[in-house]
């Protein structure tokens, strides 16, 4: 950690970052890890190597899917079940990035295939080198996306465009990413890490980390809200426990003597503001016997 941002890195690049079950489970640590820690404030995901990640490592042959591989996890949130079988790997990171408090953003270089793909999908801002290549290659497998991507997807991209995709299983380039609105940004790729580093500065040296957090919140939680007045009930009571605080204090003293704020609020463990936690894990998550 730097300067505020925690740069979590895939590396097995002799693997092409290939995602296994350790993957998962230290990915969902340092998810962790970062959300607790207020000295972090903003989350940067990269790929050691010339990818980011291929998809899941396949070494174990056909049978890489089946549940027998799975049995006898690890202790961690592999170790979980939900609706009485073993979690998916997938889900297990990125319902870990989903619930962090903090700014995510992906610099995605090269291959971003399957689980390379939907782990980012929970991630607030991907960005591209001109020399990535996306796909969500599941039905060639034989499978379906995993890693709550079916929420997310559609929500990221549009339900025709994540159609498109599923069901062809092809791979596709950064230029097609930028049209279907799967990444933000296309680079090349020198100024990849860069730019990303340099977008994650400017919220670390301008932005409250308790109102970034309350409003990252708010935003992912009410794309499954049924109305408006969910979120105007929790931006009313948001702005007047954000409002009464120290941070709004600096932050308006600061912009009328014309100096960069000095923010100091932590988070805490619990809701921000009174913006609940979110995605609470349901009641069938449970440790597996």
């Amino acid at each position: 950690m730097a300067d505020g941002v925690a740069t979590v890195t895939l590396d097995r690049p002799d693997h092409r970052n290939a995602f296994s079950g350790r993957m998962a489970d230290e990915l969902a640590h340092a998810a962790g890890a970062a959300d607790a820690d207020d000295d972090v404030r903003v989350v940067l995901v990269t790929g050691a190597g010339r990818d980011f990640c291929v998809g899941a490592d396949l070494s174990g042959g056909p049978d890489t899917f089946h549940r027998n591989p799975l049995e006898n996890r690890p202790p961690g949130p592999l170790a979980q079940e939900i609706g009485g079988v073993p979690r998916d790997r997938g889900g297990v990171a990125s319902l870990a990035f989903a619930a962090l408090r903090k700014p995510v953003i992906a610099a995605i270089n090269g291959a971003a295939v399957g689980i390379g793909a939907t782990m980012t999908l929970p991630m607030d801002v991907r960005l591209a080198a001109e020399s990535a290549r996306f796909g969500f290659p599941f039905v060639r497998r034989g499978i379906l996306p995993e890693a709550a991507s079916g929420w997310f997807l559609p929500r990221v991209v549009g339900i025709s465009q994540a159609m498109e995709w599923v069901a062809t299983g092809r791979i596709f380039d950064a230029a097609e990413a930028l049209r279907g609105r799967l990444v933000s940004r296309v680079l090349p790729d020198g100024d990849l890490l860069p730019t990303a580093r340099a977008l994650a500065a400017e919220i670390v040296e301008n932005t409250s980390g308790v109102a970034v957090a309350a409003a990252r919140q708010l935003l992912w939680s009410m794309l499954g809200a049924p109305s408006p007045w969910d979120s105007h009930r929790l931006e009313s009571q948001a702005l007047m426990e954000l409002g009464a605080g120290p941070d709004a204090a600096e932050g308006i003293t600061s912009f009328l003597e014309k100096r960069p704020p000095r923010f100091g609020t932590g988070l805490g463990p619990g809701a921000v503001a009174g913006v609940p936690r979110w995605p609470l894990p349901p009641d069938d998550v449970v440790p597996s016997s």
